[in-house]
């Protein structure tokens, strides 16, 4: 592996993910025996009419740079005209071409490390509408990145819309999950079935299945496109697509959470096929709103547990919620940021296959 720049590495952590940034960069000192923290001090000023800036503190000449953010952090807060706002995906992704703008043409490359990808759900027009993130990853090519890091991209396929000078990475947390979700389960590997909530999500728990072995489900969301209600029409009913549930483990997967209302929908048919316990998996957790609805449908036993991730920010209220686990992903990142720091191939970090079929297999071995 060379290590071609791996003497030059540089991080800067965005205030709206302190926390995970500080944990990738311990991560980093320790995998190369050094005590010195690659962070660079980094200031995000605001004025009091609500315009910014950022300040870099120390040198960034012939780094590789990779900039975190998470831009779906809305607990950061700034005041404007003495009125106190919480900071939108918008107004993340602004400090983060500020923070380009100030490394650019003094860093070697240029690393936008965004766990949740900007505008992700306005990934394709079916109308006269916006194209918001593809125009997002073409103003970041045109201001020098070279390459963006993701999680679970909604649509993976969004990369085409910088097809040349910038590389797009989206990376899945499925083995860091999964791993957790073996060690502290009680389930028969041989009766566990994936279930995709609607099409859109099929790919990815078809990817869970297949880390697994195991079948796999799907729900087809049937809509009223006469009526939009907070920008999108409603579900009238899910229509089961798949074998039979009875007394099995149901594990539905899907990119994210926001109300989580069509998740508990399928949680409710699953129990009603029969399905002896049902497992929430979401790399992101956003609970715009809903969190009451989850409350109750736990205590109702409609589902067992929700693993998510620490990719973007959760409420620390929901942190508490005794269904919730949340699992850490900064040593991924971590393993990520090195390897493309040191110019390594990134294949071997999207298939860990073979560590999670061992797993299982300790697990029926248990189950026996």
């Amino acid at each position: 592996m060379s290590s071609k720049y791996q003497d030059e590495l540089g991080l800067i952590v965005m205030n709206n993910c302190k926390e995970f940034g500080e944990s990738i960069d311990s991560n980093l000192m320790a995998r190369r025996s050094k005590k010195d923290s690659f962070i660079i001090p980094t200031d995000v000023v605001r004025f009091s009419n609500g315009e910014g800036k950022v300040v870099i503190n120390d040198t960034v000449r012939d780094k590789d740079l990779y900039i975190i953010s998470d831009i779906g952090n809305h607990s950061e807060t700034y005041k404007m005209y003495g009125y106190y706002n919480h900071k939108s995906p918008d107004d993340h992704f602004q400090d983060i071409k500020r923070v380009i703008s100030a490394v650019r043409g003094q860093a070697d490359r240029i690393t936008v490390v965004m766990p949740l990808l900007y505008e992700s759900r306005q990934h394709r027009r079916k109308g006269r509408e916006s194209l918001d993130c593809a125009l997002a990853l073409q103003e970041l090519q045109n201001l020098g990145v070279n390459t963006i890091v993701t999680f679970d991209a909604h649509d993976p396929n969004i990369q085409n819309a910088v097809p040349t000078n910038m590389s797009f990475e989206s990376f899945y947390p499925t083995n860091t999950i999964l791993e957790e979700f073996i060690k502290n389960e009680d389930f028969n590997p041989n009766d566990v079935k994936f279930i995709s909530p609607d099409g859109g999500a099929f790919d990815r728990a078809k990817f869970y299945a297949n880390m697994f072995q195991a079948d796999i489900g799907m729900f087809h969301k049937r809509r009223d496109y006469s009526v939009i209600i907070d920008g999108k029409s409603p579900i009238v009913a899910h229509n089961y697509l798949g074998s039979d549930l009875n007394g099995k483990t149901a594990i539905v997967v899907d990119d994210m959470i926001a109300s989580g209302g069509s998740m508990l929908d399928v949680a409710k048919d699953l129990k009603e096929r029969g399905a002896k316990k049902v497992f929430l998996i979401s790399t992101f957790s956003l609970f715009t709103s809903g969190l009451e609805n989850f409350n109750d449908a736990y205590k109702n036993r409609l589902f067992d547990s929700l693993y998510s991730t620490n990719l973007t920010y959760v409420d620390s209220k929901i942190l508490d919620m005794p269904w919730y686990k949340q699992i850490d992903c900064s040593n991924y990142a971590s393993d990520i940021i090195n390897t493309l720091n040191t110019s390594g191939s990134v294949s071997e970090l999207k298939n860990g296959k073979q560590k999670i079929l061992k797993m299982l297999d300790k697990k029926k071995k248990e189950s026996l």
